[in-house]
């Protein structure tokens, strides 16, 4: 009896008493384990994510409302018209950016991120200048880059404070020098602005001037560019670019125009010993038609090879190098 019992209760898994059947080894892939259960904000579908998600749209949405209200800013043009934060996507990118010295107020890590060198160099920069790390679920990230490849890395760059064009005076006085300005007419490819940036410092100006529309801005491109020189000197943003150049002149400086049509050669130039704005315009349209009728003087860099022009940041370069070389004679 107790035999046949057995048999039955095998038979039967769902009887209380006795052995209950197994699978015999064919489910075992049922079995294994599927690792850690990821965050219910990073699980697709769930309701948790989907907060998530809308609270990410809220902020990106006042981060661009915001960014909207400061860049309409006032008439000067100052620090009031810095603009949004802007991000920084993908790994070779983020890296090239903490270790250029770009500033950064947070690196989002994505969740479960696989790492590589990239990633760690990116942790190691980042702890190195004391840049809080944020962990964040894909779906924020991708809601934050609009969809761009950002590889599980996004730095958040924040708005540059710019200066006022008379600040740049302000700074040559301080320093008891002649002023020397670099401005820029034009000028979109924030990597020339960038170089412009670094030939200024490298050369003793005092800073430098560009339009607030149709042009580049100090982006996280224009900083990396500048090899840090962005952070020892000021770039001041104008409403209106010649009505700086104008409100220069009548604080003593004589404007000088880079063209290739100029009247006069760089060299020949005594007049960059006293406080000069030195204008360059973009490479392929040059000066604009007002801020070259601004202009006292327009000069030309001689070129005896076939090259027609130069672009915005080897032509500064050499006009203050020029410059520097003509003050270091008189000082």
């Amino acid at each position: 009896m107790a035999g046949n019992s057995a048999r039955r209760n095998r038979r039967n898994p769902g009887s209380k008493k006795g052995a209950s059947v197994g699978t015999g080894g064919h489910s075992r892939k049922a079995l294994q384990g599927k690792g850690p259960t990821p965050p219910a904000s990073a699980r697709k579908g769930h309701v948790k994510q989907r907060q998530a998600n809308a609270a990410v749209k809220r902020e990106m949405d006042a981060k661009s409302r915001a960014g909207m209200r400061r860049s309409g800013g006032g008439g000067r043009g100052g620090r009031g018209g810095a603009g949004a934060a802007e991000l920084v996507v993908g790994r070779n990118s983020v890296v090239e950016a903490l270790q250029g010295g770009v500033p950064a107020t947070a690196l989002y890590v994505m969740q479960f991120i696989d790492t590589d060198d990239r990633v760690r160099e990116a942790f190691q920069a980042a702890n190195e200048r004391g840049i809080p790390l944020m962990e964040a679920p894909r779906p924020q990230l991708d809601q934050m880059t609009g969809g761009l490849n950002h590889q599980g890395l996004v730095l958040q760059v924040p708005p540059y404070e710019y200066a006022h064009p008379e600040d740049l005076l302000g700074v040559a006085a301080d320093l008891g020098e002649d002023a020397l300005i670099m401005a820029l007419d034009g000028v979109t490819d924030s990597r020339n602005l960038g170089a412009v940036v670094r030939s200024a410092a490298a050369f003793g100006a005092h800073g430098v001037v560009i339009p607030e529309r149709r042009a580049a801005g100090m982006t996280a491109g224009a900083w990396k560019t500048s090899s840090g020189a962005a952070a020892r000197l000021q770039v001041a943003r104008a409403t209106n670019l010649t009505r700086a150049l104008e409100a220069y002149q009548k604080a003593g400086c004589l404007v000088v125009g880079l063209a290739a049509d100029g009247e006069a050669e760089v060299g020949e130039l005594e007049a960059l010993t006293g406080p000069v704005v030195i204008v360059a315009g973009s490479e392929g349209k040059g000066l604009s038609r007002l801020v070259s009728e601004t202009c006292d003087i327009r000069v030309r860099i001689p070129m005896p090879g076939a090259t027609e022009s130069l672009n915005a940041g080897v032509a500064a370069g050499i006009v203050l190098y020029e410059a520097a070389r003509l003050r270091s004679k008189t000082s």
